[in-house]
């Protein structure tokens, strides 16, 4: 028998996932199916101990037919910033800035990046195109095997479907904002 996913404040995607999956009657093996994600990423996600990047938040909100703001953000309170993922003092955190575009392809992200972070093991990949706008601070962002290094105020655009990873190297906090179209 699987153990189910504890749920806490330390975990609040997870939880949020777990519950609003559970209202809609969806098995993580079928929310495995919709999204193309495995069970196992999927569980790992429900119980805290992997990362959700924008582009699964975006295939799983979608499965759900509900806004990634309802996976991203508490009912209590609107306007928390939510940690994706949080391993000792590294966090990404990202704010939905589009909540009422849930059926619409096109949304938008204020992530923000801790000091010197990255998440040496995650890479984003999803459909679609991106447009990263550089509000504070200054980010790597590597795709496919080009590396771009952007500073306030630069931009970049790309395909998606590329494998894609941030890092912040700086001294000071990132604030990027981020536009994804899906599909």
């Amino acid at each position: 028998m699987k153990k189910k996913p504890e749920l806490s404040a330390v975990n609040p995607i997870g939880e949020r996932l777990v519950k609003l999956r559970n209202k809609k009657k969806i098995s993580i093996e079928k929310l495995s199916e919709m999204t193309g994600l495995s069970v196992k990423h999927l569980e790992k996600i429900e119980e805290g101990n992997d990362f959700a990047p924008v582009g699964d938040i975006l295939k799983i909100s979608r499965a759900l037919t509900v806004s990634p703001d309802d996976i991203l953000k508490s009912k209590d309170n609107k306007n928390e910033r939510i940690q994706g993922f949080k391993r000792r003092e590294e966090a990404y955190q990202y704010k939905v800035l589009t909540p009422e575009a849930k059926d619409h392809h096109l949304r938008s992200f204020r992530v923000t990046i801790p000091p010197e972070s990255e998440h040496p093991k995650i890479h984003y990949q999803h459909e679609g195109e991106e447009f990263v706008y550089t509000l504070k601070g200054q980010v790597e962002i590597k795709v496919g095997a080009k590396n771009h290094h952007l500073k306030k105020d630069e931009t970049l655009h790309f395909n998606s479907g590329i494998k894609h990873s941030l890092k912040n190297p700086g001294k000071t906090e990132t604030v990027l904002i981020v536009t994804l179209y899906t599909p």
